[in-house]
């Protein structure tokens, strides 16, 4: 790439196209223009911004304009956090922002969806906390699994690479080397009693617990599980916005409010600047393959573009070509069943606490009519005839 192709993409990169959506509920629903992300663009800045645009506390202007640039956002978003959180340090916090251009380190907890360790100062996820903004994040391991054992221990995700790090040490490279192969262990590798092999008791411990950890890593390889989806989708306040970390990428998540407690996704890429009924993707299962797009008012989206809307001429032409690989239909198939197994749990365990939730809704009716029962035959009695 030429010299002067390279400051054509940076400066390209440095600006972000808006796009026009409509948001909120019947009677507050206004239009307004969020950022649409390009070149892999700052997720992290970008996911701040958007959901400071949804919430209405920062605005641009001229609502005409059809791109703005970081300066202009990072001005914007330290004004509003000037003027809304007197107690921050609004000078700590700009000299935060520009790191979030350029990606964040963050570290999940897999028991947690709210739980992140720090990676390096931490101070990105101060700028989240300082702003209001909620981040979550769905990689969870399910405590009624068998890895769950292990995986409490291990707990986040930087300890996990280290653990499987040192046990490949351990066993001079054939843990991660034998990861492609077909074997008896989770990841290929025979385990820590193949014949051969003379390991202290800490160090077989160590191999078992590093296979565990990989057969997860691998098979969560979307950051995003059945258990952690469920959780979301219970946990979260229906009516919120927050920052949800997967796929290494932080997008804005939204629980509506009303009947319908789906989650959903807002589709920020810039393929689909010119889609305007592709505002939100509805998060169904953990590999995005039966996610649905809607519109602004939620309802079903038809792309312009079709089938391959959002994907490159080559992405689109390698999907066409994979469809007749015997070995992606066996793995799609084996994909598929698992998939249907785990979100058919999913939707049990959502019925369940529905039905929880109607009969703690009755049990306290039922006892406030018990309550003003009572209350009537005290009033009866102390009646002076």
């Amino acid at each position: 790439m030429t010299e002067r192709a390279d400051t054509l993409h940076v400066s390209r990169a440095e600006v972000w196209y808006l796009k026009e959506i409509a948001f909120g509920s019947t009677e507050t629903k206004r239009r307004l223009k969020i950022i649409t992300q390009n070149f892999n663009g700052p997720c992290s800045f970008i996911a701040i911004c958007n959901i400071l645009i949804l919430r209405g506390q920062i605005e641009i202007l001229p609502y005409e304009r059809g791109t703005v640039s970081y300066e202009f956002l990072a001005q914007l978003v330290g004004e509003y956090l000037l003027m809304s959180c007197p107690d921050i340090d609004v000078s700590a916090a700009l000299s935060i922002m520009p790191s979030t251009t350029k990606g964040l380190d963050l570290n999940p907890v897999f028991t947690g969806a709210t739980s992140f360790r720090p990676a390096g100062e931490g101070g990105e996820l101060k700028l989240f906390e300082q702003a209001g903004i909620e981040l979550v994040h769905g990689w969870l391991v399910d405590p009624d699994s068998e890895e769950y054992r292990v995986l409490r221990h291990v707990r986040d995700y930087d300890t996990a690479v280290t653990l499987i790090a040192d046990a490949d040490h351990i066993t001079r490279g054939r843990l991660l080397k034998s990861s492609s192969q077909v074997g008896s262990g989770p990841s290929g590798y025979a385990g820590p009693s193949s014949a051969g092999d003379n390991y202290s008791e800490k160090d077989r411990e160590k191999i078992e617990h590093a296979l565990v950890t990989q057969a997860f890593l691998d098979s969560t390889k979307s950051q995003l599980t059945y258990h952690g989806l469920f959780q979301l989708a219970s946990t979260l306040q229906p009516g919120s916005l927050v920052a949800l970390f997967r796929n290494s990428h932080l997008s804005v998540l939204h629980k509506r409010e009303g009947e319908d407690s789906s989650l959903y996704s807002l589709v920020t890429d810039h393929v689909f600047l010119q889609e305007p009924s592709v505002v939100w993707e509805r998060l169904e299962d953990v590999d995005g393959v039966g996610s649905t797009f809607v519109d602004s008012d939620f309802v079903r989206s038809t792309p312009v573009g079709g089938d391959f809307a959002g994907q490159t001429a080559e992405s689109a032409l390698h999907a066409l070509e994979m469809e007749g690989n015997p070995d992606v239909i066996l793995a799609r198939q084996l994909q598929a069943e698992e998939d249907a197994r785990s979100h058919e749990i999913y939707k049990r365990r959502q019925q369940q606490q529905e039905i929880r939730q109607k009969e703690e809704e009755e049990r306290k009716r039922r006892n406030e009519d018990n309550a003003s029962r009572k209350s009537k035959k005290m009033k009866d009695k102390c009646i002076i005839m």
